[in-house]
């Protein structure tokens, strides 16, 4: 019998299985138009900032000649300099480093407040049993749509009864305030993927709102606050009506002062000047995301939105 089944597996060795080679695939048609869509999208973005990147490196004579796709001869700074220290917003010649600062001053009030209402928020939606629960998350979801405009006028008699109007907290509250409905669902549906059985065995051991929160949930959410702490950074940061509106003379932001450098000219505009006062406004967010990229992508893979 052994040597009977050890030929039949022999036999077997012996037969393999047909191939059949897939046919080499050529260049479709579709995917030529696919190449081209892609091309044309990227252009659409690319071609502008590579104006503006050179243009901020080029003397106002080579700009003078009309070139506007020639690589800068001769290359330099001092335009960067310049916006960054000397250029004009309105009356005051003071540079962008003053936005810069007021931004700054902005920024981290802003963030501290919206997303600890935001995160303590939506942990009790998520995780307590509030009443009313349902009826509040429907006023948030209906709130996150409502256009700012709307509510402006509001706001400015809500601010300058609180003697905040004009100054670096009342920009930070209402940024605060208009962050916290869709903050507060972002956090809610994260914190509903928790298991209801960490929650149980904290209860039991004598465990309280805010403890819960600060040794269970806070370490659990890593993910989640570096999703939305991007988003409010880039939010806040390139924010121009809440700083035009809400700010004031000494206290207006970056995108605010980029703007009245930008309309503002005497004699010459500087094209060189705007352009690299551009860049320096736009590279802030985008080396936080550059830094934290690849936390925001698994923040939101983590639940960041999922129903």
């Amino acid at each position: 019998m052994s040597s009977i089944a050890e030929a039949s597996l022999n036999d077997l060795d012996g037969i393999r299985a047909p191939r059949f080679p897939r046919k080499p695939k050529g260049i479709t048609g579709r995917s030529i138009a696919i190449i081209v869509f892609l091309s044309i999208c990227a252009a659409f973005f690319c071609v502008p900032l590579y104006v503006i990147i050179t243009t901020s490196f080029k003397t106002m004579d080579q700009i003078r000649q009309g070139d506007i796709f020639s690589l800068p001869a001769p290359f330099t700074i001092d335009a960067w300099w310049s916006a960054w220290d000397n250029a004009c917003s309105g009356i005051t010649c003071t540079g962008l480093k003053v936005g810069f600062f007021n931004s700054l001053a902005i920024l981290f009030p802003s963030l501290v407040l919206s997303i600890t209402l935001s995160a303590v928020t939506g942990y009790a939606l998520a995780l307590w049993n509030v009443r009313w629960a349902g009826g509040f998350l429907f006023v948030l979801f209906i709130c996150a749509f409502v256009p700012f405009q709307i509510i402006m006028i509001p706001l400015i008699i809500l601010s300058s009864g609180l003697k905040v109007y004009g100054t670096v907290w009342g920009i930070a509250l209402v940024h605060a305030v208009l962050a916290m409905p869709i903050l507060t669902l972002i956090f809610r549906n994260y914190y509903k993927g928790i298991p209801q059985e960490i929650m149980s065995a904290a209860m039991m051991d004598s465990g309280s709102f805010w403890r819960i929160f600060r040794e269970i949930i806070l370490p659990m959410s890593g993910n989640i606050l570096i999703v939305v702490l991007i988003l409010q950074i880039t939010s806040i940061w390139n924010d121009f009506l809440l700083g035009l509106t809400f700010g004031g003379l000494g206290t207006q932001p970056m995108s605010v002062v980029l703007a009245n450098v930008v309309i503002t000219t005497t004699g010459v505009a500087a094209y060189n000047e705007n352009m690299a006062a551009a860049l320096e406004t736009a590279i802030p967010p985008l080396v936080i995301y550059f830094v934290l990229g690849r936390f925001f992508v698994q923040g939101i893979t983590a639940g960041a939105i999922k129903g």
